[in-house]
């Protein structure tokens, strides 16, 4: 095959593995404009803009749906390059896995309740003289209670035993810090693992036959196979 031919054929599979999860790409598209945006900002600047789109206590009060769906574009740190193997790693494989639509229903389900979860304890604390009042203001957008939610219900697709272990490692992830830091992020993330973990019923009718050791022996032989070629 030609050099062109390479190129075409391997911008065809590309195109192949985008459309097959489209709103995961979509939504890291969106990502990659507003955090070119971001970037062209001085800090206070940045500030500024994404405090008009935070959910925090302040901006729930005033525009809740605005900045829910706002607050899911944009991000408070990180680079784009890891939410883009972050996304395809969770979100393209939970969206191939469960369709796009029962994709969405978690990510929604998991952005929102999570908020609202996380700035329903921060208002307590706040009532309770735990936390300050400036913190009814924090800033608080992102993506990773989306994230979260949706790792959560990938432990469906897993084979027992290893659902078993898939479980307690994404717990491992998110429950501790709710304990050791004690912050209102955390209590959304372990809040949106929940949420993942009782969207089940979504997961119906799915196949649920992803099985490591089965991937690994493909995997092994699939190397044999190659050296035998090559031999």
């Amino acid at each position: 095959m030609s050099a062109s031919g390479s190129v075409r054929a391997a911008a065809a599979a590309v195109w192949r593995w985008i459309r097959s999860a489209p709103g995961t790409y979509l939504w890291l598209a969106a990502l990659g404009v507003t955090t070119a945006i971001q970037l062209r900002l001085s800090p206070e600047e940045a500030r500024i803009w994404l405090g008009h789109r935070s959910t925090n206590l302040d901006r729930l009060g005033d525009d809740p749906i605005r900045v829910l769906i706002g607050s899911a574009f944009w991000t408070d740190g990180g680079g784009w390059l890891v939410y883009a193997v972050l996304f395809s790693l969770v979100h393209a494989n939970a969206e191939r896995w469960l369709g796009s639509l029962r994709w969405l229903v978690v990510v929604v389900l998991a952005h929102v309740g999570a908020t609202y979860l996380s700035q329903g304890v921060l208002l307590w604390a706040i009532r309770h003289d735990r936390a300050p009042e400036r913190a009814a203001f924090a800033l608080d957008v992102g993506v990773s209670y989306g994230l979260a939610g949706v790792a959560a219900v990938l432990a469906y697709r897993v084979l027992l035993p290893w659902r078993a272990l898939y479980v307690l490692g994404v717990l491992a992830v998110c429950v501790p810090p709710v304990f050791l830091d004690r912050t209102f992020t955390d209590v959304g993330h372990a809040g949106a693992a929940l949420i993942g973990f009782a969207c089940y019923p979504l997961t119906r009718g799915r196949d649920r036959g992803w099985n490591p050791t089965t991937r690994w022996r493909a995997f092994l032989t699939s190397r044999r196979v190659r050296r035998g070629l090559g031999g």
